[in-house]
């Protein structure tokens, strides 16, 4: 097929694919279709600072989960101010799509807000990601912060926008002291935060004929690489593979982790990234510990272990496991699109460049 036919079929079919999406959301599909954004950097949060708190997923099972998250910013020395449809239920919603990509918006444009901080994951952010105003998150750069399905939101306005997004704690969800320190390290320290994820002290001493086999890495492949970082939730990353809001690959390292979910659909998703052939330009691979992913008779069926081992091993790139991000009480803040070196041998995931300015 001429190059000339390839590429007006495939325009075609983009501006297909878009043509239902509100304006904005085509305007900035369209500019970035090809080529992303460079990366711009959010300023870094201090003591005094606005953080807007919302709900772009799932409502909350604790009847006074919002009124703790505000109570946690508010003790972290900050300025909570809880979007008006952060407490609604649609269902499994928190709102309605209009509503919850209306706070999301709203946060983005007030000029009194500092930072965006989601107050709980659970499912929701992929259906609100044509409603979002990518212009003005553009034009106003904010910390924005949360994980699990925020995974959603995270890598599309990183994408569409350029904007640096933080993979870290929801607003209730500061439950360590070690979060606390990855936390404030990486979003409020204009400085390269260097290694991170690190698994934490063990609270036992060391003794004879003893080893810590909670925190240990697992070095999947060798070797050590170079890339700015992108990734989240398996599953929800999944959902933006083969759409217009699929993050870039090439030449990035990937983070992943996983909740809940069986060696086999782990399998089922990293298979189908590599069908899509989406992987063969990965620098390297960081995996978190996949909280509750064992099945609990494990006869008969592979570990997560095993099943990542298989499907990211022969890529030819370091692939490093068990660091300690995601669904897990002790957890650190990952920031998409700033430049990171992934040294599988040594097993260290540092931070290069400062995340905030």
């Amino acid at each position: 097929m001429p190059t000339s036919r390839r590429a007006f079929l495939e325009e075609v079919s983009f501006a297909s694919l878009i043509a239902g999406f509100p304006l904005s959301a085509q305007a900035a599909l369209q500019k970035y279709a090809e080529k992303p954004p460079e990366p711009v950097f959010p300023k870094a949060l201090k003591r005094g600072d606005t953080i807007a708190l919302i709900s772009p997923a799932s409502p909350g099972h604790e009847p006074d989960g919002n009124d703790l998250a505000v109570e946690i910013v508010t003790s972290l020395g900050y300025k909570p101010k809880l979007m008006p449809n952060a407490g609604k239920f649609t269902r499994y919603l928190a709102g309605t799509d209009a509503e919850r990509a209306s706070d999301l918006n709203a946060a983005f444009a007030d000029p009194s807000v500092d930072a965006v901080w989601c107050l709980r994951g659970g499912y929701g952010t992929p259906r609100i990601l044509p409603l979002l105003d990518y212009e003005t998150i553009r034009k106003n750069p904010k910390v924005f912060i949360g994980y699990s399905d925020i995974t959603g939101t995270l890598n599309a306005i990183h994408r569409l926008t350029g904007l640096v997004t933080f993979h870290g704690p929801n607003g209730g969800d500061v439950q360590s002291d070690y979060t606390l320190e990855q936390f404030r390290r990486v979003v409020a320290n204009p400085q390269a935060a260097g290694r991170i994820a690190e698994p934490p002290p063990s609270s036992k001493p060391p003794r004879e004929g003893w080893v810590d086999r909670e925190h240990r890495l697992y070095r999947l492949a060798p070797g050590k690489a170079k890339g700015r970082l992108v990734g989240g939730n398996i599953s929800v990353f999944s959902t933006l593979i083969g759409t217009p809001f699929e993050p870039e690959l090439k030449g990035r390292i990937l983070f992943l982790e996983e909740v809940g979910e069986d060696p086999y659909r782990i399998d089922r998703w990293l298979t189908q990234f590599l069908l899509t052939g989406k992987l063969s330009g990965l620098a390297g691979v960081a995996l978190g510990k996949f909280s509750k992913c064992n099945a609990e008779d494990s006869y008969g069926t592979w570990t997560w272990e095993e099943v990542c081992k298989d499907r990211f091993g022969g890529l030819g790139i370091p692939v490093l496991a068990k660091l300690v991000f995601g669904h897990v009480t002790d957890k650190a803040t990952l920031p998409l699109g700033v430049m990171a070196e992934l040294d599988a041998d040594a097993g260290t995931l540092s931070l290069l460049e400062p995340a905030v300015r």
